[in-house]
């Protein structure tokens, strides 16, 4: 067999890392859309902007997706968004976000997905998260206290992260996702931003209220799931009750 291994591998590092691109040019526009096209304004548009940076999205993709979304010259962003709701294998409740251009071809693909879990109507699962503004973000300062910063900033909670846990915590700083109201996304984003801390994410999403207990095959049989439907191009968000 050669060295044909290492052809294939990079290929699939190649395709995945165009998928991760081609996820930031439409994060980028659904920001701009929701948010407007000045990322000092935006602090979901801000970070996703500070992603694709590091990724080599060039400057010209990163000015043509805000346009777009936020509808500023002759294109304009036609995305639908649309909610999956339903469950992983072992009954685990999963919300999918789906950002699509074309529904009838990209909600047969998510039911086929879901064929190893259950896919339910609208409002099926919904009542077992709770709908919340989640903001993660670290500061340089090892020393740094994020429960101080989460009171100051009005969060309503928060969750320390590691490097380990989350690739984009840089070594050696403080990390922490801040879970905030809806409404408060905005302000918490922009407190934490004018105090030091580097804005990772900053969006509206869900978190579990309960967590189903796995044992170790059946976590392994979830993450293979939800690695589907993160794999697929119009799969924008997903929320799972997984710790």
């Amino acid at each position: 067999m050669g060295r044909q291994w290492l052809h294939a591998k990079r290929e699939v590092a190649g395709l995945k890392k165009g998928q991760a691109i081609a996820k930031l040019v439409k994060e980028m526009m659904v920001a701009a859309k929701l948010g407007g096209a000045d990322p000092a304004g935006n602090a979901r548009l801000a970070a996703v902007v500070e992603k694709a940076r590091k990724q080599s999205v060039s400057r010209d993709v990163i000015e043509r997706a805000i346009k777009k979304g936020a509808g500023v010259g002759g294109e304009k962003l036609e995305l639908e968004q649309i909610l999956f709701e339903g469950y992983a294998p072992h009954k685990v409740p999963v919300i999918v976000e789906v950002q699509t251009d074309n529904k009838n071809r990209t909600a047969p693909e998510i039911r086929v997905l879901f064929k190893r879990g259950q896919l339910g109507a609208p409002g099926s699962n919904k009542f077992l998260f709770d709908h919340v503004g989640l903001v993660e973000a670290h500061h340089p300062d090892a020393a740094a206290d994020a429960e101080a910063a989460a009171i100051e900033a009005g969060a309503q909670d928060f969750l320390p992260l590691t490097n380990a846990e989350e690739s984009e915590i840089p070594e050696g700083a403080t990390g922490a996702r801040f879970v905030t109201a809806p409404t408060n996304l905005h302000a918490v984003s922009q407190w934490l931003g004018e105090n030091g801390w580097t804005i990772v994410t900053s969006e509206l999403g869900y978190v579990a209220k309960n967590f189903p207990g796995l044992g170790d095959a059946e976590r392994q049989e979830v993450g293979e799931f939800l690695q589907a439907l993160e794999d697929h191009d119009d799969v924008h968000r997903l929320w799972a009750a997984v710790r």
